[in-house]
């Protein structure tokens, strides 16, 4: 709820398209504390940035959404449901714990399904395969999924004070994807107590990063590399290898290639957009960065060309494995490259 962005968005895709959800069956998947939820039943009251749940149950007009099922594996439904009846919305709104496979929803079909599915790097931990599902067994014909479209993007960055830190002297012991906390160990690689610490530098390497990137690191233009239509894609499909062309805005280095992703309500009178990428507002999803093993001298005009690859780890779904193919087009020999990295998403310890 304390991400801006993501909550506006959703918001706004409800708020000023109460014409869609009016008098329909919406299932939101994954629903947390329902703040989703709990949008959608008075939509057609909903004008001030600041109204509260409580503002909507004084002020509740019957135009919004015929009933919203909301479901989450997580004990965090019993506050849910506390929220939802504190705010006088427990007719409206009912709430199931349990896998969205096995629960057993109060409607054959829903009309719309909303979820805030998305993970860092887009897919790591998400719950995609959980919505496709829903849209698979629930979804009326002509239904609507909000938000429908999700596209990832890959750019390069000149980032070597920090890979210098990272990779070349030091250790950062990360809490993986944890926002606000870095813990850091100094450790010389090469000597480390008098003993030889160099073959973490591969562990460290291919060990993704999340975090916030300023555009003015940015030495190439974004590229589009993957998106995903949510009323076709099938799960299968969330594992790709997608080609990437990276024009270079002037002479510079990469040491890293970043990604991160938009996410689209195209369903909406005006569509609504919004960004995670480093030209965009802070969102807590920031932007995945994937450091080389070597730094690429480039100039302007030239291209960096590969592939990305992502796959969902065998022994755990919603870890990424993910490979990066890349190539420096350019005529100089001595500045010519070309490599192949390996990188793991996997869950952080306790």
């Amino acid at each position: 709820m304390k991400d801006e962005v993501r909550t506006r968005s959703y918001r706004d895709a409800i708020y000023q398209n109460k014409h869609l959800f009016r008098d329909k069956v919406v299932l939101d998947v994954g629903c947390g504390t329902a703040i989703l939820s709990m949008f959608v039943p008075f939509t057609s009251i909903a004008r001030s940035h600041n109204i509260s749940a409580k503002t909507f149950c004084r002020f509740a007009v019957r135009a919004g959404a015929k009933h919203v099922i909301g479901v989450d594996m997580s004990t965090i439904i019993e506050k849910a449901r506390e929220i939802v009846e504190v705010n006088g919305m427990s007719k409206q709104i009912t709430l199931l714990q349990g896998k969205m496979e096995e629960v057993k929803l109060p409607f054959p079909k829903v009309d719309i399904i909303l979820s805030e599915w998305m993970g860092y790097f887009l897919l790591y931990e998400s719950m995609l395969d959980t919505v496709l599902y829903a849209r698979d067994q629930y979804l009326a014909p002509n239904g609507l999924i909000f938000p429908d479209r999700a596209t990832i993007y890959l750019a390069g960055i000149e980032d070597g004070e920090y890979k210098d830190e990272k990779i070349g002297c030091t250790l950062n012991l990360r809490r993986r994807y944890d926002k606000a906390k870095l813990t850091r160990l100094s450790l010389v690689w090469d000597n480390v107590y008098g003993f030889d610490y160099s073959p973490l530098k591969n562990t460290a390497l291919t060990e993704p990063l999340v975090d916030t990137v300023e555009i003015k690191a940015c030495v190439t233009e974004p590229a589009q590399v993957f998106a995903i239509d949510l009323y076709t894609v099938k799960p299968a499909e969330l594992a790709f290898t997608a080609p990437f062309t990276l024009d270079c805005r002037r002479n510079d280095f990469i040491h890293a290639l970043i990604a991160w992703f938009d996410i689209d309500f195209t369903a909406c009178h005006k569509p609504i957009r919004f960004s995670t990428g480093p030209h965009a507002k802070y969102t807590h999803w920031k932007q995945t960065v994937f450091y080389l093993r070597e730094v690429l001298t480039v100039e302007e005009n030239e291209q960096v060309s590969g592939t990305l690859s992502s796959r969902p780890n065998s022994k755990k779904k919603r870890d990424l494995d993910i490979e990066i193919k890349y190539r420096l087009e350019t005529d100089s020999p001595v500045r010519s490259a070309n490599g192949r990295c390996e990188y793991k998403m996997w869950g952080c310890p306790s």
